[in-house]
């Protein structure tokens, strides 16, 4: 299998004025006004094109896009909760299989795999470890809304610390969520995979960017992409974007690659906005104290440094 520096060698970009003008997943979705994650999807399947399969996880993105009549304008499969990496695996040996015996030609479909943060941090964890360990040719894209929104907004591990959700509400025994959020692109990037990246719709372009250079790589590859959820985050619709884009401002959200292990920073911050300009515009914050969110600012700023570190050590020329 080649490199992913050599899949990449002649790499054509995304330009605001060649965004692909195909719309894979389209109108006739039922998702909330001012949906993050819906807007990303969009963003993942025009970078992709009509040629895709998805495997979708039960989720947000799967109730939405499915009631009444379908979005999705490409071949599409609704799997459980858990299972996406593991169904999208079986996609790509049976089509390895069939193409191999000559009962269907290698049209270079793309299978991606979408689930969000609960499908892959939480049930689906297993299933996706062993589909980056096996090295099954597939993307898999984590639409990351930090709790189980379509069930009744649920704490998941993608959930941020001190953040209120139905099964981690503040109170004088708690701040809400307990625990600091899973960071899944270093668990992917840790099983050895061609291409790892985070993303936020804030980045249109880098973000379908980042998606056709996953499905150009040949191996697995992981994008972890930011997606606001204003009825889970208590805050506005009109703010879904500008939520995305402070969380990248304020290093709570860094956007970066990692190649054939080598970590790349897509948007260094040289002057960060603080933690609390990033925390004040959602509700689900508005319990936490001063105290908790100095302790929140010293974490962001200590997991900033220790990925600047990473990219110095695996990429010096950077």
């Amino acid at each position: 299998m080649i490199s992913a520096a050599e899949a990449l060698k002649d790499f054509q970009k995304i330009t605001p004025k060649t965004i692909p003008l195909v719309e894979p997943f389209s109108k006739g979705h039922r998702a909330c006004q001012g949906c993050g994650e819906v807007l990303a999807l969009r963003m993942v399947a025009k970078a992709v094109g009509m040629d895709m399969i998805a495997v979708s996880a039960t989720g947000c993105m799967e109730i939405i896009s499915s009631s009444y009549q379908t979005a999705w304008e490409t071949p599409w499969i609704h799997v459980a909760f858990e299972n996406a990496a593991a169904v999208a695996s079986g996609v790509e040996a049976g089509r390895k299989a069939l193409i191999r015996k000559g009962k269907i030609k290698d049209t270079g479909a793309k299978i991606v795999a979408f689930a969000g943060d609960g499908a892959t941090a939480d049930i689906g964890l297993q299933a996706l470890s062993g589909a980056l360990e096996r090295g099954h040719d597939f993307t898999y894209i984590c639409l990351d809304n930090e709790a189980y929104m379509n069930t009744g907004i649920q704490r998941s591990s993608s959930t941020p610390y001190g953040a209120m959700t139905t099964t981690s509400p503040p109170g004088p025994l708690s701040k809400g969520q307990m625990t600091w959020k899973k960071n899944m692109p270093m668990i992917a990037a840790a099983h050895n995979v061609p291409y790892v990246a985070t993303a936020s719709p804030a980045w249109h372009v880098d973000l379908m960017n980042k998606v056709k250079k996953a499905v150009t790589i040949p191996g697995p590859a992981y994008i972890h992409i930011y997606s606001p959820c204003p009825t889970g985050w208590r805050c506005g619709p009109e703010t879904s974007i500008e939520a995305a884009r402070l969380a990248v401002q304020t290093k709570v959200f860094p956007l970066f690659e990692v190649i054939d292990g080598q970590f790349i920073l897509s948007r260094e911050i040289k002057k960060p906005k603080p933690v609390e300009e990033y925390l004040k515009g959602q509700r689900r914050f508005s319990h936490l104290k001063p105290e908790d969110v100095a302790y929140i600012q010293k974490r962001v700023d200590a997991d900033y440094e220790r990925l600047l570190k990473l990219v110095q050590v695996t990429n010096p020329e950077a």
